[in-house]
């Protein structure tokens, strides 16, 4: 099915889809092992990574990086 889409779209997806949940995954993989182990260099780094990513994002996933700055 992915095959008969556009480039274009599946471009669009990606963006669309994809990119969000990939930073919202990784602030929420830097929170989780700054709540076990303390901040470290590796959580700092998820999370600002997962905020930079996601400094765009909007609706719901924009919510969680509100809450987490």
């Amino acid at each position: 099915m992915w095959a008969l889409v556009s480039r274009r779209f599946q471009l669009w997806l990606v963006l669309a889809v994809g990119v969000p949940i990939a930073s919202w995954l990784l602030a929420r993989i830097g929170r989780q092992l700054e709540t076990r182990n303390g901040p470290t260099r590796l959580s700092n780094l998820l999370r600002k990574a997962g905020h930079s990513i996601g400094s765009q994002a909007r609706g719901p996933l924009a919510r969680d990086h509100a809450q987490s700055t």
